[in-house]
Formats: C-alpha cells, structure tokens, sequence
C-alpha cells in the first residue's frame, strides 16, 4: 500500500505529513529504487512546479523547507506545506488538496 492511497479496506487514510513522507522516503529501503518528484505550489510562478526530489534537499533537523532549483540552477527554500503532490516513479502516491486562490 503506498501512504495516502486508502486503507486494507478500501476508505480513505489519513494523509502523513510530508515530513514522514519524505523522511522515509529517505530512509525506507522499500523506497530505494523510486525517482521520485515533488510538485508544489510556488508563489510567484501562481502554478504548481514538478521537481526531481532527492534526499539532499532536506536539510538535517528542518521539517519546514526544502531546497529546489530553479531551471537556470537558481536554488531557493521551499515550504514543505506548498508541496501538493508526491510521485514515485510518475505515479502519485501522495496528495493535498489544491490551495485556495488568493494571499499566501
């Protein structure tokens, strides 16, 4: 079963937070051979962008942020509760719902 994608009995399950998500993604040897991406919501682009996720993005101790580059190599934090969807090897395996419009 992948986390987020319902329960043995076919209802929904409670979401994990992305930073268990992400921390087993990281430390899960079940995960080992996925390429995994990140799709978050990002602020001055008003769209969600798809980035490869690795491990190393993740700041040691810091649940909050991560780090993504921009295509022209640019890296910038990212708030870990932007990111709206998870694939593993381009499937989906975990998603928030969309944000609202308006201020962040």
């Amino acid at each position: 079963m992948h986390p987020g994608s319902g329960n043995a009995h076919g209802g929904p399950e409670a979401v994990i937070p992305i930073q268990d998500l992400l921390n087993r993604i990281r430390w899960d040897p079940e995960f080992d051979d996925g390429h995994f991406e990140l799709a978050y919501w990002d602020r001055v682009a008003r769209r969600v962008l798809r980035v490869p996720f690795d491990p190393r993005m993740l700041r040691s101790g810091d649940h909050f942020f991560f780090e993504a580059a921009t295509p022209e190599g640019e890296v910038h934090e990212v708030p870990l509760h932007r990111v709206r969807t998870v694939h593993r090897n381009g499937i989906a395996i975990w998603h928030r719902p969309e944000p609202l419009p308006g201020p962040d």
